[in-house]
């Protein structure tokens, strides 16, 4: 584990800046879902997880109710987790193709996984106040994680999470807009891509696809 890295996770759990957050958190923990009512919930921010060497990272937005908030780790045990990981298997980036639970020996390959808000916010909308709170850090993430050359970012809220702390050291063109399978080379060398994020809805509805994201991440790899 990288130490800095190590460093700001125990920041980030210890985390107590948005009441409103700490408030629907500890709501969730009360009213446990029945398949889950015998589970104790981590209930607490989540950390990034993965390869802290890797130069693909993968952003998404907050962790899920019922998922990362009640397991512990980033996109674990929830539906968009199960899509996610039988495309990062498929594309071998991942050892497994589920993500159940922190002890399940899930593995990634080359590749750290994190997201922009670090508690779950009520109706996945959070705040502008809770989304500069995380910005912190979020932007240390990218700061630590130094062999970074592909940055995937899941959903509009993610990239835009990403566009910010760019912009803020190199110059962004207009252009650099989300949009599904957009790859936009940094002056930094770095490769910000955009990606639908892998939830029910968009799988649902079509949106994407397992064979879709399977090739998006091939073409991912390749970048790096």
């Amino acid at each position: 584990m990288n130490h800095n890295i190590s460093i700001l996770n125990n920041k980030i759990i210890k985390c107590k800046l948005c009441p409103r957050l700490i408030k629907f958190r500890n709501k969730i923990i009360k009213k446990k879902r029945k398949q889950f009512l015998n589970e104790k919930y981590w209930g607490k921010p989540i950390t990034g997880f993965g390869d802290t060497n890797a130069k693909i990272l993968f952003v998404g937005l907050a962790p899920a109710a019922h998922g990362g908030t009640r397991t512990g780790r980033v996109f674990t045990g929830d539906k968009s987790s199960d899509f996610l990981y039988k495309c990062l298997y498929k594309s071998n980036i991942s050892n497994q193709s589920n993500s159940d639970h922190i002890n399940d020996g899930l593995q990634l390959k080359n590749a750290y996984i994190t997201t922009a808000l670090k508690c779950v916010p009520p109706e996945d909308k959070p705040l502008k106040i809770e989304l500069d709170n995380c910005s912190k850090f979020f932007n240390k993430e990218l700061e630590y994680l130094k062999n970074i050359k592909v940055v995937v970012a899941l959903g509009k809220i993610a990239f835009d999470a990403c566009k910010y702390f760019y912009k803020e050291k190199f110059y962004l063109d207009k252009s650099v807009k989300f949009g599904h399978g957009k790859i936009f080379k940094l002056e930094s060398g770095i490769s910000l891509v955009g990606c639908y994020h892998p939830s029910p809805r968009n799988v649902n509805t079509g949106r994407i696809n397992v064979k879709k994201m399977v090739m998006l991440f091939n073409k991912i790899k390749k970048l790096n």
